[in-house]
């Protein structure tokens, strides 16, 4: 099986560089990562290719203009150019684990798909990190926020992940799926602009589609740097879309992966 790490970002290149120096120290490695970029300037694009230079990463950079918060068409053609069977997608500010990539991949089972948790870290540290580069964290590391969710354990993981179908919790910045399954229900809806709800729509239509999920605990762990929080003006139309979805048990958006070109920005 082939593994595609997708990574969406936008204009905070130090954060990016943190989260490839933690996927450098993955126990596995994916075959290909790709960083799905909602119309970074050439700082971020500078940084990715001197990081693909130094490192054994296999890294393709997806681009697409600036014209505000895109993220599901941004993670959509990211996956176009996707050669691989299961996706992981991640977000340009978490940090992982050194066996994030692994507990996704043993977890992987035909007809679901899976949704981690995140351990966020507070202001004070997340700038220390920016500066310092030091990615190592323990349980009892100073700075880190719902601390029960840095439990690295095989065993409690084995106990408590649970398979049940809710939107509860739903995050895109720790999912993965198989590829099939996401060209089922033509992938994120890029009628979603602005932040919020594009992931539990797809969530909803995966559902839908009979696809369950599958809720991990005490492994694929990530540590999320603390930022300022995105605008929320288009959520109540962002929220209209979702509606409709649960309510018309849609499958199937119009507007996904289908209509994109790839090569186009």
């Amino acid at each position: 099986m082939k593994i595609t790490l997708i990574i969406t970002t936008y204009n905070w290149p130090e954060a990016l560089f943190l989260v490839l120096k933690s996927i450098q120290e993955q126990s596995t490695l994916p075959d290909e990562i790709i960083i799905a970029d909602d119309g970074s300037n050439k700082k971020t694009q500078e940084m990715i290719s001197s990081f693909n230079y130094c490192s054994n990463l296999n890294i393709i950079h997806s681009w697409q203009k600036d014209i505000g918060f895109r993220a599901s068409r941004c993670r959509n053609k990211a996956i176009s150019k996707s050669s691989g069977d299961y996706i992981i997608l991640i977000d340009g500010d978490v940090i992982l684990h050194p066996k994030f990539i692994h507990d996704h991949i043993i977890n992987a089972e035909s007809g679901f798909f899976i949704q981690g948790c995140r351990s966020f870290l507070t202001k004070k540290i997340s700038s220390s990190i920016l500066i310092n580069h030091n990615i190592h964290f323990s349980f009892l590391s100073s700075g880190v926020k719902n601390r029960k969710n840095i439990i690295y354990s095989s065993l409690l993981s084995r106990i408590f992940s649970t398979k049940y179908n809710n939107l509860k919790g739903i995050k895109s910045c720790n999912m993965s799926f198989y590829l099939k399954d996401f060209l089922s229900v033509n992938g994120f809806n890029n009628q979603f602009e602005g932040w919020g709800r594009e992931d539990s729509e797809f969530i909803v239509r995966l559902l839908n589609k009979g696809v369950n999920r599958k809720n991990l605990r005490f492994c694929a762990i990530q540590f999320h740097l603390w930022h300022n929080e995105s605008s929320r003006l288009s959520l109540e139309k962002n929220n209209d879309i979702l509606i409709n979805s649960i309510n018309n048990n849609i499958q199937w958006c119009e507007d996904g992966i289908n209509k994109l070109n790839k090569y186009e920005n």
